[in-house]
């Protein structure tokens, strides 16, 4: 297992679909997530400028989100090497990567392949503080989160308020515990969503006889699943909001199998299932050091990984107001970034 497994498996699926595949796959190992960035265009690049131009390129895609406006970047700069985009799909694709596959001419999903809404959560400084009084730490605030509340207040199986005056407490009460500035780019946010969605989604669906397939699409992934974090099952993308999702196994002869060879390659690289523990990591020693690899943007042309070098010691620590020392992990990182391997 290693980078010239995964070669090889891409090589197999490349010649499968007929196309070139790009991987791209953030880690979701609690304590050592990456996200989606726009600061990994020029790595894409380098990846896309090895293939020229070609008819079809497949984005093997697992990440449960990232900086929304990173995917219209993302799918544009696909589409310039690209006569054809897909997207594959062998697991996680939440949120901004959604957004990505929505880009796509078609989306290749296996069976355990899921994708989720695309409302944004909001993180600006006036936003409400976290719990915990910890310095410089806010609360995201969710787009729907908001706007359930104000539907909440009108719903007649709850307040039922109608007059304006009844509104405008309710608003007040809002304003109250979160700043109006963070409301208001609440409601940008929500409507950036909208337009980002309805452009990705106008790439390949530009008539206009597809608006309201569009302005369908929009509304189920960005209000009517009510929750960020419910998932997407690919009958449901396929049969009720109607993406353009093909079954893996159906396209090609061994599709399914290398796809999740593939993913389970990339997934024991990251140590996606193993818990991050510090504790765990030093066993009897009092000091390590640790080499965690979070991400991975990989062509049969190269391989650039997010890596991540940290220093593990214990120590003892008397915190303020407490008589007596408290054992303690204090964890160094030695270096981190992103690398060619």
């Amino acid at each position: 297992m290693g980078k010239e497994n995964r070669k090889k498996l891409i090589k197999d699926i490349e010649k499968i679909r007929k196309s070139r595949i790009l991987c791209f796959l953030t880690g979701d190992r609690r304590g050592l997530e990456t996200r989606i960035h726009p600061e990994i265009q020029t790595m894409l690049y380098d990846h896309l400028r090895s293939f020229d131009r070609v008819n079809k390129i497949d984005l093997f895609l697992y990440s449960t989100g990232g900086v929304t406006m990173a995917a219209w970047s993302i799918v544009n700069l696909i589409r310039e090497f690209g006569k054809r985009f897909s997207v594959i799909v062998p697991f996680k694709a939440y949120s901004t990567a959604t957004l990505i596959c929505l880009g796509a001419d078609e989306i290749i999903m296996g069976k355990l392949g899921q994708l989720g809404p695309v409302d944004p959560s909001v993180h600006m400084p006036f936003n409400p503080p976290a719990p915990g009084n910890r310095p410089g730490q806010v609360l995201p605030i969710s787009v729907e989160e908001v706007a359930s509340f104000i539907e909440f207040s009108k719903d007649e199986r709850f307040l039922g308020l109608k007059s304006e005056s009844a509104l405008g407490e309710v608003l007040k009460q809002l304003t109250a515990h979160v700043h109006p500035l963070a409301l208001g780019s609440v409601y940008r946010a929500i409507e950036q969503i909208k337009i980002l969605s309805t452009k990705l989604l106008r790439i390949h669906m530009p008539s206009e006889e597809h608006q309201s397939e569009i302005n369908r699409i929009v509304e189920a992934l960005t209000k009517s699943l009510y929750s960020h974090d419910y998932i997407i099952n690919r009958k449901e993308a396929k049969n009720e909001i109607k993406l353009k999702v093909k079954d893996a196994e159906k396209v090609g002869r061994q599709l399914e199998k290398r796809i999740y060879e593939l993913f389970h390659d990339f997934e024991n690289e990251m140590e996606l299932t193993s818990p991050f523990n510090p504790e765990a990591l030093l066993g009897r020693k009092n000091k390590i050091k640790g080499t965690f690899y979070r991400a991975f943007i990989e062509s049969t042309n190269r391989s650039d990984c997010f890596i991540t070098e940290k220093e593990f010691e214990r120590s003892e620590q008397i915190p303020p107001a407490v008589p007596f020392p408290q054992k303690m992990i204090q964890e160094t990182i030695l270096k981190e970034g992103w690398e060619q391997i």
